[in-house]
């Protein structure tokens, strides 16, 4: 048996599984004490079951606390920013594109010395050791914990990073470093930018996962837990310590993870909503589609790994304003809805106030809605509607309506056929969808980098691409020979020479834990590899 557990902006929602069943599940507001909503939450799905802590294998947890902090610019450490590329780059400088606030959070503690690659692999110049070793003394004397180094093309050769990286460790104690080209794809800026947040959280991402393992430790539950990431797979705890970042957008993945689970649609749009966001998004093979151009996260444009996810302001929690016209979001209550929505004794009018004067919901005393005209309650319900719908069609890729399931405590809001829906499924468990897709137990590797066909060959070329995916998958603690390649995606660099082709290569696995039924939960393609 296994649990999920998802921590949203709103919600804690936790589920018991054994194999493919879901034994018990509960949602509750989250706790400002993050830890102390998650013992809760587990408390209470294993009373309900009556099993015992002892039966418990595994824990999958679901986190946004990663992504609140870098957008808020909170609870983050300022980086020394090491780049190998002179004398290449001069004019674009790290953090050039940080909005201030940010900027200020991490400090300007910025490195430029000699090294970086060409395309092909060549060098542009030889790394600048001497000059990483003054770099790296002059962050202890600043007493700085975490560093992030990037260099030109670094992931077609990372000998340069992993070089000045050697040089760091020798000089500082316990320092964190992270690489970018353990981080993102091909493109300086958007990379180096992503591996600065993941250097910025790295302290943060240790003390979170530190709560979890005193949570855990607190329900007697001597098992090993992980981290839900961003493309629907999982990560040791270790593992997210070092690489937080590939937590961003793992709540809205975790939903239409366990919206393929639950509907057994491989191929469908998932709208999932919240009490204070709706997330809509496309699945592909039963994960989400991954997004193809780079991601801004708090005003900073990135490179690596997200999934296509287009969120709108609307939620149970979302205020309701009888204006001329009316709106409907994005403000909202969030996890203060049971204390300020209408139903619930409150003051506020809000999404779930109009969904139960409309019968669509029996959430809270509906008394306290009676007084609400008719013409007010249609042209609330019409505004949630028009706000999916609109969504629904911003992801479609065609003309042509597509399946649509509906997860999320929210999705009683819905209680129409949607425009651009050639169906419209609401699974059974549908509000826990998260919790679900947390526990999905699978972990997964990527790799996205240059080979030289015309060098190296195209079949020696994909068997390290997938033979480096195949290895990251396992890091991340996949059982090894579970292991299967799922995902191959060649593109040919006409404008580069040397037969240049861009492969992203992804592996996906199971649990290297005794549970051998988590080889049941894939779905619909996901675990057949090209």
């Amino acid at each position: 048996m296994r649990i999920g557990v998802d921590v949203g902006g709103t919600n804690t929602d936790a589920v018991l599984m054994d194999g493919k069943r879901v034994l018990a599940s509960f949602k509750s507001p989250t706790t400002a004490d993050v830890g102390t909503g998650i013992v809760r939450a587990i408390r209470t799905v294993l009373e309900d079951s009556g099993a015992m802590a002892g039966e418990i294998e595994s824990v999958m947890i679901g986190t946004t606390q990663f992504t609140n902090a870098f957008v808020e610019g909170k609870r983050l450490v300022e980086v020394g920013v090491i780049r190998a590329a002179l004398p290449a780059t001069t004019s674009v400088q790290p953090l050039l594109d940080f909005p201030d606030r940010l900027a200020s959070a991490v400090g300007s503690h910025v490195y430029l010395v000699p090294g970086g690659y060409e395309f092909d692999g060549r060098e542009i110049a030889p790394l600048g050791e001497n000059e990483v070793l003054e770099a790296a003394r002059d962050i202890k004397r600043k007493g700085l914990r975490s560093v992030a180094i990037s260099c030109v093309f670094s992931p077609i050769n990372r000998a340069m990073e992993e070089r000045a990286a050697e040089i760091v460790r020798n000089e500082l104690a316990d320092v964190d470093v992270t690489l970018s080209s353990d981080i993102g794809r091909v493109g300086l800026i958007e990379r180096e930018n992503a591996t600065i947040m993941n250097a910025s959280l790295v302290a943060l991402s240790k003390l979170v996962v530190g709560s979890f393992r005193e949570a855990l430790k607190e329900l007697r539950i001597d098992a090993p837990f992980f981290i839900s990431q961003n493309d629907g797979t999982l990560m040791s705890a270790d593992y997210v310590e070092r690489y937080p970042v590939l937590t961003f957008a793992s709540g809205p993945t975790n939903s239409m993870r366990g919206a393929a689970f639950l509907s057994g649609c491989g191929e469908a749009i998932v709208v999932d909503v919240g009490g204070t966001t709706t997330d809509v998004g496309v699945l592909v093979h039963g994960f989400p589609r991954e997004s193809a151009v780079s991601v801004d996260i708090g005003g900073v444009r990135t490179n690596f790994r997200m999934p296509d996810i287009l969120s709108i302001g609307l939620g149970g929690g979302s205020l309701v304003r009888d204006d001329a016209p009316l709106t409907v979001g994005p403000e909202s209550v969030g996890f203060e809805l049971t204390e300020k929505a209408l139903v619930f004794g409150g003051d506020t009018l809000t999404a779930t106030d109009i969904a139960v004067a409309a019968g669509a919901a029996d959430i809270g005393d509906k008394s306290r809605v009676a007084h609400l005209g008719a013409t007010l309650v249609e042209r609330g319900m019409d505004e949630v509607h028009r706000l999916v719908e609109e969504a629904i069609d911003r992801v479609k890729t065609s003309v042509e309506d597509a399946p649509v399931v509906l997860v999320g405590g929210g999705s009683v809001l819905i209680t129409r056929p949607l425009h651009g829906a050639s169906e419209v499924q609401v699974p059974e468990r549908s509000s826990v969808a998260n919790a679900i897709g947390a526990g999905m137990a699978q972990v997964g590797g990527e790799i996205d980098r240059i080979f030289s066909y015309e060098t190296d060959g195209r079949d020696a070329s994909l068997a390290q691409a997938k033979g480096e995916a195949t290895d990251r998958a396992v890091q991340a603690g996949a059982l090894p020979d579970s292991v299967q390649i799922i995902e191959i995606e060649e593109l040919p660099l006409t404008y580069m020479p040397a037969g240049a082709v861009r492969l992203r290569v992804k592996a996906i696995g199971d649990l290297s834990i005794a549970d051998r039924a988590m080889a049941d939960l894939a779905i619909d393609g996901g675990e057949a590899g090209p």
